[in-house]
């Protein structure tokens, strides 16, 4: 395994997180976007995202191969200590790691604000296709989820629908 470093996302870093999202909205049923956001709407998002959140990348050299940042899960002040997750890696650079170091440092920074909740939304298929497989449910099994919903054909994407599994892990 390389030398991966995490640290924090920078607006300079939205053209290369663009690349790597850009795989996932235009060949897999994973997001659940149709139309790949143009940097501009990408460094948007990250600042609007490091206002309150951790958005973080890893690097592999000089090169990002992967990213992970939490989102407000409600407005409403009662859920101030539950975000949502989301994490992307470079689709060359799956299942070497890069996840889960990305995972271990949202959750260390997450903790350090007070946060008690993750919930992950991760789009399914009964039985997986081309654009949806069950790596992201495995994945979040193996640090600690646990499913705590499963909405039936709530996104459309390809002519076919998918489901949507929230899943959670309580840090405190």
């Amino acid at each position: 395994m390389s030398d991966y470093i995490i640290r924090d996302a920078e607006l300079e870093d939205a053209s290369r997180l663009v690349e790597i999202y850009s795989y996932y909205v235009e060949d897999t049923a994973i997001s659940f976007e149709y139309e790949v956001p143009s940097v501009e709407e990408f460094a948007n998002r990250i600042n609007r995202i490091k206002a309150k959140y951790p958005y973080l990348v890893c690097v592999d050299g000089d090169k990002i191969v992967g990213y992970v940042y939490a989102g407000k899960y409600s407005s409403r002040e009662a859920y101030a200590w539950t975000v949502t997750t989301s994490i992307y890696v470079d689709k060359d650079y799956r299942r070497n790691g890069v996840g889960a170091l990305l995972y271990d440092e949202l959750e260390k920074k997450l903790k350090e604000q007070g946060i008690v909740n993750l919930l992950a939304g991760i789009a399914y298929c009964e039985e997986e296709d081309e654009y949806v497989n069950h790596d992201s449910i495995r994945f979040h099994i193996k640090k600690g989820y646990f499913e705590v919903a499963h909405m039936k054909k709530v996104g459309k994407k390809f002519g076919r629908w998918y489901d949507l599994k929230w899943m959670q892990k309580i840090i405190e």
